[in-house]
């Protein structure tokens, strides 16, 4: 288990390097110049010069990379072209809303997702389970976008029900250090600004979650339908218990183990893939951030951005793995015995 372990956090080294070489290449070799975007198009040759030697532009790029590295090693990304702030200050302050907006969505996700999975399992064949697929193939299809403005069109402009944009309203800003509201409001027992900023993050969240639901579903089916065929299974139905009791003692426990990957693979998708939801639906977070840094070019806000979100995806991927096979002894065996 021990070897395990360092083996995926040595592949996981490998992969944050490749990560920061890739998008060092993309925002700096493959993009525009952002000195004319930067300075405007007024700006002259020299004040464009000297702009890109302030900005250590002129660099080669083996030197500009290694200083960007190790700046990262050290947890500094740069500094903004617009608002000359640390980007790491800039990520954090937006990043709390974020972490809020994926948290809801998943936890959405997966409580909707495992049960339309076990209940399209257990009716195998019927109308329910039709509709559980179709649904699952609507969820994997529709664009984030799309849906999120279905959503707002139907709560916001024709049910007037929910907000359509914001995080929480000007009048109700929650008092607390953590900057995730729904903890901060439940601390302070703001119930009031608490149910405010439930309204607020419902329909992001919603359409945030539904291609993880419905990656969720099937996954969850196609384990459930798996374990159903076990013999320990119809031994337990053999032996009289409930149908009920097998299903949730027999089954689904043993069922969650690659639902779990998936949920843990999942987060870290949505925390990268906040940025079209909170541009629709103007969510303060880094998603929303970083589409307004792309359009200005600050290229030390993007590369931030992005490797921050790259280094979480990893993380999350390694904690799963190791958790996936601390739970499965089959896995433990297997590296073992290899």
């Amino acid at each position: 288990m021990a070897k395990y372990i360092i083996k995926r956090i040595l592949q996981s080294i490998l992969v944050l390097f490749g990560v920061s070489v890739i998008v060092f290449l993309i925002m700096r070799v493959f993009s525009a110049d952002p000195a004319p975007v930067v300075l405007g198009e007024h700006a002259t040759e020299e004040s464009m010069k000297a702009w890109r030697d302030s900005n250590g532009l002129s660099d080669p790029i083996l030197v500009q990379y290694l200083n960007f590295l190790g700046g990262a090693l050290t947890g500094n990304l740069g500094t903004s072209y617009y608002t000359h702030t640390a980007v790491t200050q800039e990520i954090m302050s937006r990043f709390p809303a974020t972490i809020e907006l994926a948290l809801v969505a998943i936890i959405l996700a997966s409580l909707v997702g495992i049960v339309l999975g076990v209940v399209s399992a257990v009716h195998k064949g019927t109308a329910i389970d039709g509709v559980s697929t179709v649904f699952a193939l609507l969820g994997v299809s529709m664009p984030i976008y799309w849906s999120g403005i279905l959503l707002i069109i139907l709560f916001a402009g024709i049910w007037h029900v929910l907000p359509s944009g914001g995080r929480v309203d000007p009048l109700l800003q929650p008092v607390g250090g953590s900057g995730l509201y729904i903890i901060d409001t439940l601390f302070s027992g703001d119930f009031e600004a608490l149910g405010n900023v439930m309204q607020h993050i419902i329909l992001p969240a919603l359409a945030l979650s539904l291609y993880s639901m419905a990656i969720i579903t099937r996954m969850t089916r196609s384990s459930m339908l798996d374990t159903l065929n076990e013999d320990y299974v119809r031994t337990a139905r053999a032996k009289g218990l409930k149908e009920g009791k097998v299903t949730r003692h027999h089954a689904l426990r043993n069922a969650m183990l690659p639902v779990t990957t998936v949920i843990g693979l999942q987060l870290g998708s949505l925390l990268g893939g906040a940025m079209l939801t909170e541009t629709v639906f103007a969510w303060p977070g880094i998603g929303k951030y970083t589409v307004d840094c792309i359009l200005k070019s600050d290229f030390p806000v993007v590369q931030g951005v992005v490797l921050l979100i790259g280094v979480i995806f990893v993380i999350i991927n390694l904690v799963v793995d190791i958790i996936y096979a601390y739970l499965d002894p089959r896995i433990k065996y297997s590296k073992e015995e290899g």
